[in-house]
């Protein structure tokens, strides 16, 4: 990359930083208990809104991988989401009324958040259906993981996001709170993605899956980015672009061998197709808060209108992490 290209990324590095900074005043604290957090602990960052019914499960999987404190803006939860986290031990939550269109889709809201809270430590950012799955996640915990990045120096830990789905209609089994979501949607593409390199980031741009050939077979190109780098060694000079899609500074997106090996990655298993799924579409829809119009939960209101079956012959039923490194969806690289 040439001079000019690099002073320009960095300039806009600098505008999303100002603007996280001013977003601030978006955010109101509810109940901020980040006294708590040590120098090595783990701390998740999500956004969300009206996910009563996801959050124990999403708590309790969590805390037993072994993250320390979650850090969690609510956008305006009508649900009983806000007062059932206020009385999480573990858990800091900020409130806001405001845009998230505005926000850039929550981006800045947390961007904010990580720069105050998250320096120097290990950052996992992910929504409340979104469940990482690491090489000897059954048996190691989280802080295993990144000692072992630590150890080797690297910075950044990529999981592609996996859509997960029920055989039948998305709405035949009714989901429980507490309930583990993937007693329901245990079934995954195994192929059917492409990847591409987006050069001005450096990130690997990954689609496919359920979704672009359910929902957006004649649009492909429109279809949801699954590459996701969640898991960072944070320092408030970075910046979150777009989503976890792609950060700044561009190294931090180098989470690939461009040289025939293979980088240690995992997989983001996306609890996005239970039976709440078609209500949230509607409800998103109408809010028309969402990238690009709402085009996305467009698609999804239209085709829920049919009830989709997203299960085919081709679908794979969730066994564990190994399963999906021998599928080539993550790998161990050479963490051992």
């Amino acid at each position: 990359m040439g001079a000019l290209a690099s002073y320009r990324l960095r300039l806009e590095r600098q505008r999303w930083r100002g603007r996280a900074f001013r977003k601030r005043r978006d955010l109101t604290p509810v109940s901020v208990r980040t006294k708590q957090i040590k120098k090595d602990d783990i701390i998740i960052f999500s956004t969300m809104r009206n996910e009563r019914i996801r959050l124990s499960y999403f708590l309790r999987y969590y805390r037993e991988l072994g993250v320390n404190h979650f850090v969690i803006v609510d956008n305006d939860s009508d649900d009983g989401s806000r007062e059932f986290l206020e009385d999480q031990p573990d858990v800091s939550i900020w409130t806001t009324t405001k845009s998230y269109k505005k926000s850039r889709f929550g981006v800045d809201w947390l961007n904010w958040l990580l720069m105050k809270y998250g320096h120097g430590h290990w950052t996992l950012t992910v929504d409340v259906d979104e469940f990482l799955v690491f090489p000897f996640s059954d048996t190691r915990s989280i802080k295993a993981l990144t000692d072992w990045l630590d150890a080797s120096a690297i910075p950044s830990f990529s999981a592609m996001l996996l859509d997960m789905y029920p055989k039948g209609r998305i709405d035949a089994l009714p989901y429980r709170s507490g309930q583990d979501p993937f007693e329901i949607a245990s079934w995954f593409d195994s192929g059917n993605y492409s990847i591409s390199k987006n050069n001005k980031y450096a990130n690997l741009w990954i689609q496919g899956g359920p979704r672009a050939r359910s929902f957006f077979l004649d649009s492909p190109k429109n279809a949801p980015a699954m590459n996701k780098t969640p898991l960072v060694r944070w320092d408030r000079k970075y910046v979150y672009v777009s989503s976890t899609h792609s950060l700044l500074p561009r190294a931090l997106n180098r989470v690939y061998d461009e040289y025939g090996g293979e980088k240690a990655s995992g997989c983001l298993l996306h609890a996005k197709f239970l039976d709440t799924f078609g209500a949230k579409a509607k409800e998103e829809l109408e809010r028309g808060q969402h990238y690009a119009n709402s085009h996305e939960y467009k698609a999804y209101h239209a085709a829920m209108q049919e009830n989709p079956d997203l299960w085919c012959k081709w679908s794979e039923k969730y066994i564990n992490w190994r399963q999906l490194e021998i599928l080539g969806l993550m790998s161990k690289g050479n963490w051992a």
